[in-house]
């Protein structure tokens, strides 16, 4: 991403922190710009989580260096927190913080008051301010993790997977939030194994895999290399059966008289082709992006690699 230096927000570059046993981060990059809103993917185990406690200063880098706002993460942790707000994959609270107490002490930590918004977030969020966490479900404490990380208003957000519990009307209600944030010119940084909201939210995407990008792009590019599914059903099986293939599909499966196909060029191909044919139907689907997310995932075929699921408990615990 070629991202003016006044501009960069968040800076990872060439960073490297291997936890004992070999896991972590071998030679990542990430740069944001302000106002950027970079969906940060990758299955469990990648180090997306790792990445973000260095960011945060709770974790100092074996090599490379990580920056927000251009002061050093560990070095100038203390600073970077007052800009920043923070949401752990794992939120963990004292079982009898309520909101209205966890907002009371960030107040005082603050020094000006967060009380405010911090409120006006529990009612955007359905949060109960008198709530103690020990009642709690895990959807109820990610809502309040958000709410203590935003309460401050800061001008950089980091979140790590912040919509996994959470139901889908308050998941888009936390989604326009910070869309009108970043519109303000803050920063966000959103991670995420999967990517549909990521693509609702973000305009950049960097995918880590095995602890290094293996891509920083748009999701207009990704998009680009999106391929649709297409299914066509004809007037009567021998149309299907006399039908000729062209060169921009390509066809999986054909029952009777429906062809299930993917495309493989542009759009207004298909709607021309389909035009001259005898069918009933012809329905184009959305780029499959999830489909080209998985393509830079490990497959689990592949011998010399580790399926993902047994670290996604352990990656929440470091």
């Amino acid at each position: 991403a070629m991202v003016a230096h006044a501009d960069r927000v968040i800076e990872v570059e060439r960073l490297c922190h291997v936890y004992p046993g070999g896991r972590g981060v071998r030679d990542l990059d990430l740069v944001v710009a302000r106002g950027g809103r970079c969906g940060f993917l990758g299955p469990n185990g990648a180090g997306k989580s790792t990445t973000l406690r260095v960011l945060l200063g709770f974790l100092r880098a074996d090599a490379g260096r990580a920056a927000i706002n251009g002061l050093d993460c560990w070095r100038d942790s203390r600073r970077i927190k007052r800009d920043v707000g923070y949401l752990p994959g794992d939120v963990r609270v004292h079982p009898t913080l309520t909101a209205r107490q966890a907002l009371a002490i960030l107040d005082g930590l603050h020094g000006r008051d967060v009380r405010t918004h911090g409120h006006w977030l529990c009612a955007l969020l359905e949060l109960s301010p008198e709530l103690p966490a020990a009642r709690m479900s895990r959807g109820t404490r990610q809502k309040l993790g958000l709410v203590m990380a935003l309460a401050h208003q800061p001008s950089v957000i980091v979140l790590d997977e912040p919509t996994t519990a959470l139901d889908p009307l308050v998941q888009g209600r936390l989604l326009a939030y910070l869309r009108d944030r970043t519109d303000l010119g803050d920063t966000l940084l959103f991670s995420s194994h999967g990517l549909s909201e990521v693509e609702q939210l973000c305009e950049q995407v960097v995918i880590v895999r095995d602890g290094k990008t293996v891509a920083d792009t748009s999701i207009e590019a990704l998009r680009g290399r999106a391929r649709r599914a297409v299914r066509l059903v004809f007037v009567s099986e021998e149309r299907a059966t006399a039908t000729e293939v062209p060169h921009f599909l390509k066809v999986l499966t054909r029952a009777g008289r429906v062809w299930a196909a993917e495309l493989d060029g542009a759009p207004s191909e298909v709607v021309r082709w389909a035009a001259t044919l005898a069918l009933d139907d012809c329905h184009l689907a959305p780029p499959d992006l999830e489909a080209v997310f998985r393509a830079y995932y490990p497959r689990p075929d592949d011998a010399s690699e580790t399926p993902a699921a047994p670290f996604a408990r352990a990656e929440g615990q470091r």
